[in-house]
């Protein structure tokens, strides 16, 4: 009852943070915590029988899920290397898969070696990796609901954020947010409203001219008009695009009530951007294609984690140190210490 008291309590501390504002990080660790204490509550009052042979199917499939999962990161990094190029970006798939292989690696030369201390590293890297797996996965539970949740019709503008050009034309990344702005616009067209649509990005050195014109020029020969088009072609980044429109609708005076649309992997941290610079915003995602989300995602999710470097600092820190610190105060016998 304790653990069912706790977890109920967590989805309330989620409900009342998600009326407040929904574009909050935290929102997902306390739905992902209030789910994992009335999931263990639930097995707990199923029974000791039930206890054991969860914790049996825990043991026997956890390694073949972790090796598969890994394969499958590591496969989508060759893959992304062979369609996007050798770029940073495009082998976190590859890198994260790598990174699951660690304690296992570990382990195997911790038996071979017969060395308590090459086993408590891969326990400390264990702990390590289950922080980051945990915290993804609250970010990805989050992330998925968020983006499901729509926004609320009657916008003043639809913000288009940049993806970058091939030379002078619009990849289908950017086509794909392209077409769902269109879409947004029409709906709201069709209601009666005429919202301003702001096409946001700056030129790059490889670009034969502004994102923000290149993206105006694919609307209006798709069907939006003109008038209704707006340039910020200043920025280089999601967060200059959010300042940079921000300046822009403030200069045209009354509301600045928009619709940031980008693609579906970016939805929460735009979202979790646009709080933190007090924007009256919701985000609508575009689809992506599905061998670029892995890559995608770990990129968005590397991005949250630097931004709240001190709290996850911390905690890794905190985790990475548990095993040594118990081995030295409680003392763990083994074959060999090395």
């Amino acid at each position: 009852m304790i653990l069912l008291a706790i977890g109920l309590v967590m989805f309330g501390v989620f409900a009342a943070r998600f009326h407040t504002d929904r574009r909050r990080l935290g929102n997902g660790v306390f739905l992902l915590l209030g789910a994992l204490f009335a999931g263990v509550s639930l097995v707990t009052a199923a029974g000791e029988g039930m206890l054991r042979l969860l914790a049996v199917v825990m043991i026997v499939l956890s390694p073949v899920a972790v090796l598969t999962l890994a394969g499958l990161l590591v496969g989508n990094g060759v893959q992304m290397v062979a369609r996007e190029g050798l770029r940073i970006p495009n082998v976190l798939s590859l890198g994260a898969g790598l990174v699951l292989l660690v304690p296992y690696v570990l382990l195997v030369t911790a038996v071979v070696a017969e060395s308590i201390w090459i086993a408590v590293g891969a326990a400390s890297v264990t702990l390590a990796i289950g922080y980051f797996g945990l915290s993804l996965i609250a970010f990805l539970v989050y992330a998925f609901l968020y983006g499901r949740l729509g926004y609320q019709p009657g916008m003043d503008a639809i913000v288009v954020h940049g993806a970058g050009l091939d030379g002078g034309r619009v990849p289908p990344l950017l086509a794909s947010r392209l077409d769902r702005a269109l879409a947004v616009f029409r709906s709201e067209f069709d209601s009666g409203r005429s919202p301003v649509v702001v096409t946001s990005g700056g030129k790059g050195p490889d670009e034969e001219v502004s994102e923000a014109l290149a993206m105006s020029t694919y609307l209006v020969d798709n069907g939006l008009p003109p008038e209704a088009v707006v340039h910020e072609d200043r920025s280089t980044n999601t967060n200059e695009n959010l300042l940079f429109t921000k300046e822009l609708l403030n200069d045209r005076g009354g509301s600045t009530r928009m619709v940031l649309v980008t693609s579906n992997f970016h939805i929460l941290r735009t979202a979790i951007l646009a709080r933190r610079l007090e924007l009256d915003a919701e985000v609508v995602g575009a689809r992506t294609a599905y061998y670029y989300l892995p890559s995608a995602v770990l990129r968005e999710f590397v991005g949250l984690i630097v931004e709240y470097k001190w709290i996850n600092t911390t905690a890794c820190l905190a985790l990475l140190a548990l095993p040594p610190l118990v081995v030295l105060t409680v003392g763990v016998p083994w074959v060999s210490a090395h």
